[in-house]
């Protein structure tokens, strides 16, 4: 072969290989396991608009993860992550910062079965953690608020105690709370107990309005399973048993719209906003995908578009997800890898810095 030939030979060679690097970077990577922790699954593949890639280096001790992880939750201005898991002999809580490392396990045995995760007042001096308890022994189906360290400071609802009252109040197997930055709390109350409702309440806990029946019409629910709110004050619940997202108005209650249409092979787990507003990130466990959703401008609910998908390996089981709102990083609680991982947003090809 002539000089000339093999010259010609290793450019073509050497930018297919850069067009494979490129494409497992943007598309794709298939990661091996790290030693020692034979639990821990990296794999995945990026659908549609590559809007996140994995972080291999959160968090750095893997291995503590023992259990069933089921919620996360992330101070973005003290720069913690809060990951919930079940076990009888597990820490139910561990803190880590967002740079990976293990800070704290909370010692309580205050909670039995951990199923939501929500961190208020962040920006204050004060932030709380408030942790839905689904757990059918004396302090479970109740929402409780703790101190960043763990120390319990107050309980919604009757420990121990399955009901739909509202005074006193009342859960069965509460799913999700959020807290809004005035104060008031929405919270979906039924992860397949007696209840199916979203409740909304004042800043002093009192009850504002309520949507509890069960069924497949406006506002009917079946195994409401989380909620966020939005910028234009619209309530947005996962109606896991219905497989949609509803939608409301947090003033009046009053229902907007229904998505649907994304839904059909699996219903949506989680649903949380980026922090630029643009997308909903939802969890859809048995598909074991995350999908990214066009959020609606203002006056509009529409219908559901998705524009990107973080495809997991078979058995992750992604539950439930939250977003550190200064990075834009997604963090996602999987049950069936027994692990949290850690997403970052590209710079390429449309993330959100």
């Amino acid at each position: 072969m002539s000089v000339k030939k093999r010259s010609h030979m290793c450019l073509i060679l050497s930018a297919m290989a850069s067009l494979v690097l490129l494409m497992m970077v943007l598309y794709g990577i298939t990661g091996n396991q790290k030693a020692g922790s034979s639990s821990i699954r990296y794999d995945y593949l990026l659908l549609g608009r590559p809007l996140f890639r994995l972080d291999l280096s959160w968090p750095k001790k893997p291995e503590l993860f023992t259990a069933e992880v089921f919620a996360v939750a992330v101070n973005q201005y003290a720069g913690v992550v809060y990951v919930a898991q079940r076990g009888d002999t597990v820490p139910k809580v561990m803190v880590f910062t967002t740079d990976g490392d293990f800070l704290m396990s909370w010692n309580t045995t205050t909670l039995e079965m951990p199923h939501g995760m929500f961190v208020a007042d962040a920006a204050t001096s004060n932030p709380t953690i408030w942790i839905t308890d689904t757990g059918k022994g004396r302090y479970g189906h109740c929402i409780k608020q703790y101190s960043p360290s763990g120390k319990l400071l107050q309980v919604l609802g009757t420990p121990g105690k399955a009901g739909s009252g509202i005074s006193p109040l009342q859960f069965d197997q509460p799913a999700e709370i959020f807290v809004h930055e005035s104060g008031e709390i929405y919270i979906v109350d039924g992860d397949g107990g007696m209840n199916n409702r979203l409740i909304k309440l004042s800043k002093d806990q009192e009850m504002i309005w309520m949507h509890g029946e069960k069924g497949q019409g406006p506002s009917q629910f079946y195994i409401p399973h989380s909620v966020t709110v939005d910028n234009a004050l619209r309530v947005w619940v996962a109606d896991r048993g219905n497989k949609r997202i509803q939608v409301f108005n947090s003033v009046t209650g009053e229902w907007l719209g229904t998505w649907g249409s994304c839904f059909t092979e699996d219903a949506p787990f989680s649903v949380r906003l980026t922090p630029d507003k643009k997308y909903f990130v939802v969890a859809q466990l048995n598909t074991n995908q995350i999908s990214l959703l066009d959020a609606p401008p203002v006056g509009m609910i529409g219908q559901c578009r998705v524009v990107s998908v973080i495809q997991l390996a078979d058995e992750v089981k992604p539950h439930l997800v939250d977003l550190d709102l200064k990075t834009g990083a997604l963090y996602v609680a999987e049950i069936g890898a027994q692990q949290a991982q850690k997403f970052t947003p590209f710079s390429l090809g449309g993330g959100f810095q």
